[in-house]
């Protein structure tokens, strides 16, 4: 395959991929995170790796651009004394026994959907009566997808994929809810 082939087949399965999302479930997320903002609630969002770059930027323009309170966990002294306290896989379920209210909405995001960090994190705010948001790719049966109360799933088994389809789709909220 020459170099441009690679190019135009790479951003031809990007582009399928993100225009594959529901844009029905886009509408219902954002109407309640919008909901979530009048109730005094604020969004949480937690990834790791590449997808903790993702919700630093979709936190820090929730804020600044649609005026919703949102935080993430990407304190590097709460990662760290979480983690080593109460364990890797619990250190997000942790913070959000410290951070969370009632009222609020956690966005978690793996791109597998395995990663026990954020499994444990889905599976505590569907326990405890938090609405969550899960991104996720790779298998459609993927653990993430069994909890939450709304799914972006991208069908595919590459990272960056996944991870660009994330983030167009978070900022396409974003960009909706400031219209």
């Amino acid at each position: 395959m020459n170099k441009i082939d690679f190019f135009s087949k790479y951003f031809d399965e990007l582009s399928r991929l993100i225009h594959s999302v529901d844009h029905e479930v886009l509408i219902n997320i954002a109407t309640e995170m919008l909901s979530c903002c009048d109730k005094g609630g604020k969004i949480l969002a937690i990834g790791n790796g590449g997808s903790a770059a993702i919700v630093s930027h979709f936190t820090v323009d929730l804020t600044k651009t649609c005026g919703i309170r949102a935080v993430n966990f990407n304190e590097s002294s709460l990662l760290t004394c979480f983690s080593n306290d109460y364990g890797y896989e619990n250190w997000v379920v942790e913070a959000l026994k410290a951070y969370s209210d009632p009222k609020d909405i956690v966005v978690l995001i793996s791109s597998s959907g395995e990663s026990k960090n954020i499994v444990n994190a889905a599976k505590w705010s569907s326990e405890n009566g938090l609405t969550s948001v899960c991104l996720s790719g790779f298998e459609d049966t993927n653990t993430l997808r069994q909890f939450g109360n709304f799914h972006l799933w991208a069908n595919s088994n590459k990272y960056n994929h996944i991870e660009n389809c994330h983030q167009v789709w978070l900022l396409a909220l974003l960009d909706y809810m400031n219209r």
